[in-house]
């Protein structure tokens, strides 16, 4: 919710804010309590429980998206966490209905190394940025921007992002992603 809260507070009173998140990441009592605070301070943020490769928002109902960390999660499969195996292109094609023409996605994920993108993810929770921008392009969007700001030439991407030692400094990339209109 860390990003719902702040965007909620971006948007401001007029706008509103949709954080997705499955249903056993945010059921423990921690996590209600967190979420619980976040609709005190910003009303305008609610959370939808879904998995991700379920979630099928209506059409045109968004002017901006932010995937932040969990674009991977689409080909991320774990028995023991309820991932079960999803269709990236099923749900960019459902995101690509959802945003409103001259809509922005923006992406911020991990840097993965180059190869079977499901073993990379599956391995190091990491994704390469090519994949993104493929995956995107063939849902129809546009690549409309990039930066660098997180870029970490030192991190070691063969590394799980969860290791002590590369959480929180990880490589990452942003990707901003325009539908035409």
């Amino acid at each position: 919710g860390y990003y719902s809260e702040i965007m909620g507070h971006a948007v401001g009173s007029k706008g509103s804010v949709v954080a997705v998140n499955p249903p056993q990441f945010v059921s423990s009592d921690q996590a209600k309590a967190k979420w619980a605070g976040i609709s005190l301070r910003q009303p305008n943020v609610s959370l939808y429980q879904s998995q991700l490769g379920d979630y099928s928002p209506a059409a045109n109902s968004y002017d901006f998206t932010m995937m932040h960390l969990i674009y991977h999660d689409l080909y991320w499969e774990s028995e023991q966490f309820k991932m079960a195996r999803m269709d990236p292109a099923a749900f960019l094609s459902r995101l690509y209905t959802a945003i409103k023409p001259g809509g922005v996605v923006a992406v911020v994920d991990h840097v993965g190394e180059k190869g079977d993108t499901r073993s990379v993810v599956n391995k190091t929770h990491r994704i390469n940025p090519e994949v993104v921008k493929t995956d995107f392009t063939k849902a129809g969007f546009l690549v409309d921007g990039e930066t660098r700001i997180f870029e970490n030439p030192t991190d070691n991407l063969e590394k799980n992002v969860f290791d002590p030692s590369v959480r929180g400094k990880t490589n990452r990339f942003v990707i901003r992603f325009r539908k035409p209109g």
